[in-house]
């Protein structure tokens, strides 16, 4: 709805204040010549301030005279002739956002979803926005859902979720060609939401967390092999070298006895193979044990026995 012409309402009552002041004053002489006057004064008021118009800067009006388009007037202060031209429209040339939507439609693989979505769009060419289309603000609105309809089944729900901006672009694309010819362009098509439904939306979060544990197993047994092939070269080295065997051997038992273990059982396979049995192993294992007792003290723990 168009606000009130402010100029044609002044217009209006100037006319009719100096008509009026005119007609009193010829009143005074012949009152029929006055009440004609004022009459006509009246008419000619209501006739000049109606053809007076404005418009808006972002406005433009469609004049028809005697029903056949004459021109396209606005921004600003333009005039007609009234009776014989007509304002039908007056086109908004901004930027106009419209949200459509399309609900319980398949997918291509069978999945019924609710998409939402927005559409941006402006009048370019008025004349065709008002001739050639009876509304087109909501043959915009059906042009728009229909596109996003077929555009959903013609893809995957897969696709849809993950690639929004292609979709976007695909229905920016179809609805432009669709509102071309009717002097409309669209600037852009942003998909707000899908939505899926919630038992789908489970188990979509069900496999999606099987996924996760699978990559965890996966990589917990590569690490597992690696830590084995690390084993196996550390093997190696000790199998061509008793001596660093050994040395690795008594380190482990010595790193065992210093976490508060006060008994150590060492099978007899291992005691023969450390050489713990001789004079070389039982001196080394005793200052092994003597620092580890020396550690404790200082640390206010109790020294080790066995």
């Amino acid at each position: 709805m168009r606000k009130t012409n402010s100029v044609a309402v002044l217009v209006f009552l100037v006319i009719l204040g100096v008509g009026g002041a005119f007609a009193y004053t010829v009143a005074t002489v012949s009152s029929a010549l006055g009440a004609t006057i004022g009459i006509i004064t009246l008419v000619l008021a209501v006739i000049i301030s109606s053809a007076i118009k404005i418009a808006d800067q972002w406005d433009r009006a469609i004049i028809l005279r005697l029903g056949r388009f004459y021109s396209l007037k606005g921004p600003g202060l333009f005039l007609i002739i009234p009776v014989i031209d007509v304002i039908p429209y007056w086109i908004d040339i901004r930027v106009i956002p419209t949200s459509f939507k399309a609900e319980k439609t398949l997918t291509k693989d069978t999945v019924p979803v609710d998409v939402d979505a927005v559409l941006f769009w402006q009048v370019v060419d008025p004349k065709k926005a008002a001739l050639d289309v009876a509304d087109y603000q909501s043959a915009i609105g059906w042009a728009s859902q229909t596109a996003l309809r077929d555009v959903i089944g013609k893809t995957q729900l897969s696709d849809m979720l993950e690639g929004r901006e292609k979709i976007s672009s695909e229905l920016q694309k179809i609805i432009d060609e669709r509102t071309e010819p009717w002097g409309i362009k669209v600037i852009s098509v942003e998909v707000k939401d899908v939505l899926i439904p919630p038992a789908l939306e489970d188990a979509m979060s069900m496999q999606a967390q099987a996924e996760r544990e699978r990559q965890a197993r996966v990589i917990l047994g590569d690490s597992e092999r690696q830590i084995a092939e690390k084993f196996g070269e550390a093997a190696k080295t000790y199998a061509g070298n008793p001596t660093a065997f050994h040395l690795r051997a008594m380190n482990m038992l010595y790193e065992g006895l210093k976490e508060n273990s006060t008994i150590v059982i060492v099978p007899s396979s291992a005691v023969e193979s450390m050489q713990l049995g001789g004079m070389a192993g039982l001196t080394a294992l005793t200052m092994g044990l003597g620092k580890a007792e020396g550690q404790k003290k200082q640390a206010g723990e109790p020294a080790i026995s066995g």
